[in-house]
């Protein structure tokens, strides 16, 4: 399906089709959600392994625990919007309709359900191979906020993920968007019309999204290279930033998951909010408390082994 969308106060339009291209013996469409996110997911794997050593962690170990890690995130992310959506797989007797929630490319994927699977599945493998767990989380959120940043382009191609109406200069507005807006009850007969003509928008969330997540990047690739002076730091800056952003970002959105049916309260932002203030609370506690470099794990695993060699020589 082909939209037409344009940000009107930036003067730019762009024609978007969900299908990238079609597999010619099977008749199989591939869409350009699925590219975006195999693109982001292969290159976090590649900078992670990249980035492993300053941390201790040996680069094969990212590819062992990905064996492990992208199935189980696969069912997460559907598992997760499924559950506080749960009316939309249900039949009229109350059953589950499995087809719905199996079929992935009819959208409903919560990025929460990977990350809370992703930190499961790396206890477990850091507990089975001796590994340091916060060590390794340090390195695994520099790929989470690769996967996210690239990742939203997705929600752009299937102009989905956005927020609610604004008049602000990077408004974006479609023909779809305005039908969505209109049938949910966003906005009246006059508030289509206006996104039609491109007076009114809505916030391009996907975008602030994926911005923010750039930013943190850059400054977790830099506190992870020269600033940090304990493990899990970088595991902790990336709950309590992404935390903060997502938090502010929900609460534009208009396609939040609800705690329950009739609740006020949107899950992502509830969530997000409690990772940054234990988060923040965590960092800040130990912004003030001495920490010695040689007890990072990459220093341990240094001394040990020129322990190893001076004994060997000797």
């Amino acid at each position: 399906m082909t939209h037409v969308v344009t940000f009107p106060g930036l003067g730019l339009e762009f024609t978007l089709n969900r299908v990238a291209f079609t597999i010619p013996i099977i008749d199989r469409p591939v869409y350009w959600y699925g590219v975006i996110i195999v693109s982001g997911l292969l290159l976090a794997v590649y900078l992670c392994m990249r980035w492993a050593p300053r941390y201790g962690i040996v680069p094969d170990h990212i590819l062992d625990m990905m064996l492990f890690a992208v199935p189980a995130a696969l069912i997460a992310i559907r598992a997760y919007y499924v559950i506080f959506n749960l009316g939309l797989y249900q039949r009229e007797d109350g059953s589950l309709n499995w087809a719905a929630i199996l079929r992935y490319s009819d959208g409903g994927l919560a990025i929460y359900g990977a990350i809370i699977s992703s930190v499961i599945v790396l206890l477990i493998f850091c507990k089975v191979r001796n590994i340091n767990f916060l060590a390794f989380a340090d390195v695994g959120v520099h790929g989470l906020f690769i996967g996210q940043l690239i990742g939203r382009w997705g929600n752009f191609m299937n102009v989905e993920a956005y927020g609610s109406a604004t008049t602000l200069p990077w408004r974006m507005c479609s023909e779809s968007i305005a039908a969505e807006m209109f049938s949910k009850g966003y906005v009246d007969q006059a508030g289509y019309e206006a996104i039609l003509s491109g007076a009114l928008g809505v916030h391009p969330t996907f975008f602030y999204e994926s911005a923010w997540n750039f930013v943190g990047l850059i400054l977790v690739y830099f506190l992870g290279k020269k600033w940090r002076r304990y493990d899990g730091e970088c595991f902790l800056f990336y709950l309590a930033w992404y935390g903060l952003g997502r938090a502010w970002i929900e609460g534009l959105r208009t396609d939040s998951l609800y705690l329950f049916v009739g609740s006020s309260i949107r899950v992502s932002q509830l969530v997000a909010a409690v990772c940054f203030v234990v988060a923040g609370g965590i960092l800040l506690w130990n912004r003030f408390r001495p920490h010695d470099k040689n007890d990072l794990y990459v220093n341990r695993l240094k001394a040990q082994q020129e322990q190893a060699e001076e004994t060997k020589e000797d």
